[in-house]
């Protein structure tokens, strides 16, 4: 439910009765918790918040919030503790025991599966269908999840463990977690843990010490379960580059031992190299702001040793947005912003990290012989964002779309307002009954497309001004697709790219573009293409009145060159850029 940002509709201070409701409820649902227990989750005179959400999917969900920190949500009339609260007291829900991997899969959206769930030597935990439970980590009893017993027990064991156990509405890691203080899940040791009493039938004729040595073991195991989704290993990588092979001998089991390890390994491996080689040889503090798909296509990929290619994919990350999230929040080595919306990029590097001052470049790596053509090469993998008309529902309208569950706001295809006109029209037996070109006005019709001054003069309406006067009252927005990104949709109409001809002194002209980012163009790139291609000097500059936003000024009037590279190279469509009329006209002068 939470595996995708939530939109705040509103945070208010709790009212004490409402204080009093709400712990009378958490009382009831969770009837372990003592009074006291209940005082320190609840405190009489410290501030507590309200905050209604909605999650992606459109659920409306109350957080009550304590020092800022999510303590328990409600939806649909139901009480959840999240997993800070559960910390503090573990004991609240029963609890289904299942591995660190899985919880990777959780965090991303999935449910538990009864074939990941490890049954304690005490059986499993007596819930009805519907019971609210929690999920931990074998060897840790800090729950990392939270969710509804999809069946009973009764049914989890006649079914043999097969099937869904756990319906997951919220974990460690997901953005209700983000929401607090994002602090990680304690350690606490568990008994008669299924691993324990493993290692305890295995050692029973063992000596004192070597029990006490896997007693002391035992945090460190517990400790390594709850960091198993974020730990990088970057030691490990880093001493893979260093070791060169002396003899023909250990070369040949250094490909062995690449050649054991999974394809998704030898990639996230592969990532790392190629990453920290482009910070330490490719990347400059004055290309900083630097978008992380330029970085990618123009520094990481070059940086790639002969015959491997990258593929984000295959890794661990899946993403480019998360392993660079990894190397940000795990090892400080970037920091990564949201400069425009969509789209990330990279505004500082620390070049004293001791991973990066440690990486040694290959000495069998081959720089490139020809920058130009290399450049060219990487611009051609530029792809434009798609770019699709969409209406969104206004209140005046919502009537009209009330049958086909649109409510205000919802952004449409044209093709789909037309579709759900026609079917409105249709169930309500509004065609005319002798000239099928017509629509007859009804009530709805009236108050939603007709002016006051219309009421009483227009009784019908042909078919194509029934849908222009719909799509005129509705609230113009667009969709702007990325390739490998999630859309994004903004209200208004996408903005263009601009470019303009200003004078500078004496009858010194310079060509100024705007709006690069828009269209996920990185303005230095463009610039320095730019540069080389006319031979003219090219700086950037902060656009006035834009925050964030880079404007790339040529010397002369370029609108001729600016235009061919943007619609020829970067096929940007022709209606997203203006200005391409102030172009010399031939035979003029510059």
């Amino acid at each position: 439910m939470f595996a995708k940002a939530f939109r705040v509709k509103s945070n208010t201070v709790i009212k004490g009765s409402d204080r009093r409701k709400l712990k009378a409820d958490i009382s009831a649902t969770f009837p372990s918790l003592s009074a006291e227990d209940l005082n320190e989750l609840i405190p009489n005179k410290e501030e507590l918040n309200i905050v209604k959400i909605y999650a992606h999917k459109g659920d409306a969900v109350t957080l009550y919030v304590l020092h800022k920190q999510p303590i328990f949500f409600q939806l649909e009339k139901q009480l959840f503790p999240t997993v800070y609260a559960l910390w503090q007291y573990p004991a609240m829900l029963p609890a289904f025991v299942t591995w660190p991997p899985v919880l990777q899969k959780l965090a991303g959206g999935a449910d538990l599966m009864l074939p990941g769930v490890v049954v304690p030597p005490d059986g499993l935990p007596n819930v009805d269908k519907g019971e609210c439970c929690a999920v931990t980590l074998v060897m840790n009893r800090a729950p990392v999840a939270v969710g509804t017993a999809a069946v009973s027990s009764a049914e989890m064991r006649n079914s043999g463990m097969k099937g869904k156990g756990v319906n997951i509405f919220h974990t460690y890691m997901d953005q209700l977690w983000a929401f607090g203080d994002k602090s990680q899940p304690p350690v606490m040791p568990v008994t008669n843990s299924p691993a324990q009493a493993e290692g305890e039938s295995e050692g029973e004729e063992c000596e004192e010490e070597d029990r006490e040595l896997k007693d002391s073991s035992v945090p460190a195991i517990v400790e390594t379960s709850c960091q198993s989704m974020q730990e990088l290993r970057l030691d490990k990588h880093v001493v893979l580059k260093e070791k060169e092979p002396v003899e023909d001998k250990e070369g040949e089991d250094a490909n062995r031992e690449e050649d054991s390890r999974s394809p998704q390994e030898q990639m996230d491996e592969l990532l790392l190299q190629c990453f920290l080689h482009a910070l330490k040889a490719k990347v400059k503090k004055s290309q900083l702001p630097l978008m992380t798909g330029t970085f990618l296509r123009t520094h990481m990929i070059s940086c790639c040793p002969k015959g491997k290619y990258i593929d984000i994919k295959k890794s661990s990350y899946k993403k480019l947005s998360k392993f660079l999230q990894c190397m940000q929040k795990d090892h400080s080595l970037i920091q990564v912003k949201e400069l425009t919306k969509g789209v990330d990029s990279i505004v500082e590097v620390d070049w004293r990290n001791p991973v990066l001052c440690s990486f040694n470049i290959p000495e069998d790596f081959e720089p490139e012989k020809k920058p130009e053509e290399e450049s060219e090469a990487s611009e051609v993998q530029y792809q434009p964002p798609e770019i699709t008309t969409l209406y969104g529902v206004t209140a005046r309208l919502e009537p009209l779309f009330q049958d086909a569950k649109k409510k205000k706001g919802a952004p449409l295809k044209a093709v789909e307002v037309r579709n759900i006109i026609t079917e409105y029209v249709k169930n309500n037996e509004l065609v005319h009954e002798t000239n099928k070109n017509y629509v007859n006005i009804n009530p709805t019709l009236c108050d939603c497309l007709l002016e006051k001054s219309e009421y009483q003069e227009v009784e019908k309406l042909k078919w194509d001004e029934l849908f222009s006067r719909t799509l005129i009252r509705m609230q113009e927005c667009h969709e702007v697709l990325f390739p490998g990104q999630r859309p994004v949709v903004k209200k208004g109409q996408m903005e263009s790219i601009d470019i303009t001809v200003a004078s500078r002194g004496s009858n010194k002209k310079v060509t100024i573009i705007k709006n690069l980012e828009s269209f996920g163009l990185d303005p230095a790139v463009v610039a320095d293409t730019l540069q080389h291609q006319v031979q003219a000097s090219c700086v950037l500059q902060d656009s006035p009145g834009a925050k964030n936003r880079v404007l790339v000024q040529i010397q002369g009037n370029q609108v001729q060159q600016v235009g061919k590279l943007l619609l020829d190279r970067y096929k940007i469509p022709r209606k997203y850029v203006q200005g391409l009329d102030k172009a010399p006209k031939p035979g003029k002068k510059k």
